[in-house]
């Protein structure tokens, strides 16, 4: 079972995120389990998404204590995060500028950065970074695939299609194309 964790802060669109990455898990035939939780339900403060993936039915009910894979929306919360749910196997894709090694201090981690706001203002998005950050969690664990994914992103989008599926893209590529880091500490 594939046990994902989505974090970021109120307004960052990660809730959105669990849930269309919920969508193209579940769209590729998987039994996929959704749960959020929420700061206090406003504007920037924490809020985190878990999804549990599987071949077969989930009947696990409880909170996700280890992630396989974390996608963080915003650094500032990395190391908290990693503190609670990660070990050296979990794979952690941070909304980042900074090149992986600036992250050492965390520990041996699998760290992916990706500029999801880069690639956002890129295609014309704003600040806005689901389908960018999507596509480079994506690229980085190797599912689910681009073409479900993309789909996934058309439909659920509300508004600026093309641009939302554009970001996407673009980070699926870049996090394909670049080698991930394994930071040393």
């Amino acid at each position: 079972m594939l046990e994902i964790l989505i974090q970021g802060r109120g307004g960052q669109g990660a809730q959105t995120a669990g849930n269309q990455l919920a969508a193209a898990f579940f769209a590729e035939g998987k039994f996929v389990q959704t749960f959020s939780t929420y700061g206090g339900a406003r504007r920037g403060t924490p809020v985190s998404s878990y999804l549990r993936v599987d071949e077969q039915p989930i009947r696990r009910r409880c909170s996700i204590e280890h992630a396989a894979a974390i996608l963080c929306f915003d650094d500032s919360l990395l190391p908290g995060l990693v503190a609670q749910f990660a070990d050296q196997d979990t794979l952690i894709v941070v909304n980042s500028r900074d090149p992986a090694e600036a992250y050492a201090r965390l520990g041996n981690y699998r760290i992916v950065t990706i500029d999801g706001i880069g690639i956002a203002q890129n295609n014309d998005m704003g600040r806005i970074v689901n389908s960018a950050l999507l596509g480079a969690f994506a690229g980085a664990l190797g599912q689910p695939s681009i073409e479900v994914l993309r789909q996934t992103v058309e439909q659920t989008a509300p508004v600026k299609k093309q641009q939302n599926l554009a970001s996407c893209n673009q980070a699926y590529q870049l996090t394909r194309q670049a080698h991930e880091v394994r930071i040393q500490a």
